[in-house]
């Protein structure tokens, strides 16, 4: 799955060697020449003895070995076990994820050691994503609040909700935005946002779920912007009219989720799994959304991988899918008038 969720401190530029630097959607940035000089042989060493890690370099470099060795997965917020890593140790050190330079070579006491080794070895042993040990990740510039009840936020839409959607929106003019499948509210949060003037209503089927998206929006203090709502997609819903409908909705195969790396089976399957080969949730939002669109309004869903299928399903529904500077790949946007001049198409699929 790519995301643009990620905090990449690192690019792999050629063998052996760690270098670069790169944005991720929460506005962070790490310098990789931190760890420049260290190579894959000295990587793989994996140190018996933790009493040899006595500074920040030792202990996310070892963690980074150890994540590498064990064949860890990494697309919860990072792509890498240098930031995977960086993570864990600044979450047990109390630390934010970007600090000077010199910080690196600050020793730890013995008590922070061990804590830090814990949960880098938790991370190993329980193959819990970084976040949910944290239970904190950034989406669009935002800190989160996550647990087992949600997905962590990853979505590739955090840049374009950041840009507002242009040129098929005015952010000044948006003042009404849904979110289905909101999940922990990170979409509708960010909406709210990023266009100033809209209030959100952010739809979730999920009653646990829902729990950590009002965590959230009152994190946020957006309880008089983002209202959440109990519903089967739009079943539960009053009928407004929206400029913006957007969702990541569940879109993975029965097959795919099988085939996914362990970290995936931590995450609720229900924000994952769809039948109908991953279309069925997307299909229904299709047929539906021109209802409670304005005459210039859009529809923006993430379909991942399903993409392939999707056009193969619908070969003259003009889907425009939208590009990423920051990585990602999967997210269709289709206007107002184009939902209902192919609504017959849709909802004959949808008896199918």
């Amino acid at each position: 799955m790519n995301n643009s969720g990620i905090i990449r401190a690192s690019e792999f530029l050629c063998p052996g060697v760690c270098m670069g630097a790169h944005y991720g959607t929460d506005g962070r940035v790490a310098v990789g020449r931190q760890f420049a000089a260290i190579h894959w042989n000295y990587m793989e060493t994996s140190l018996s003895d933790s009493s040899e890690l006595n500074t920040l370099r030792d202990l996310i470099r070892w963690g980074a070995s150890r994540f590498y060795a064990e064949e860890l997965c990494f697309g919860h917020g990072t792509d890498n076990a240098f930031d995977e890593a960086r993570t864990l140790v600044c979450h047990a050190l109390h630390l934010p994820f970007v600090f000077p330079e010199g910080y690196l070579a600050a020793r730890v006491t013995a008590e922070e050691q061990q804590a830090i080794v814990e949960l880098l070895e938790t991370r190993i042993r329980t193959r819990k994503p970084a976040a949910y040990l944290t239970h904190e990740a950034w989406f669009a510039g935002l800190p989160f609040y996550v647990d087992e009840r949600v997905l962590v936020p990853r979505s590739p839409m955090a840049e374009w909700i950041e840009k507002g959607f242009a040129p098929w929106l005015d952010a000044e003019e948006v003042d009404r935005v849904l979110d289905l499948c909101t999940g922990s509210a990170c979409i509708a949060i960010a909406c709210a946002a990023h266009f100033d003037n809209a209030e959100v209503d952010a739809v979730e089927l999920s009653p646990e779920a829902l729990e950590v998206a009002r965590t959230n929006v009152q994190r946020h203090d957006l309880e008089d912007w983002v209202h959440l709502y109990q519903s089967d997609l739009f079943d539960a819903l009053p009928q407004e009219q929206y400029q913006l409908i957007i969702s990541n909705p569940p879109y993975v195969s029965a097959g795919e989720l099988q085939a996914l790396p362990d970290e995936y089976g931590h995450e609720p399957e229900m924000g994952l799994l769809a039948d109908q080969e991953g279309l069925a949730i997307v299909v229904r939002i299709l047929a539906q959304a021109a209802d409670y669109l304005t005459d210039d309004g859009i529809l923006v869903v993430e379909v991942g991988n399903s993409e392939a299928l999707l056009v193969e399903c619908f070969p003259d529904v003009p889907f425009h899918w939208l590009e990423f500077e920051r990585g990602g790949q999967g997210v269709f946007l289709l206007e107002a008038a184009q939902l209902k001049a192919h609504r017959s198409v849709f909802e004959a699929v949808l008896k199918t």
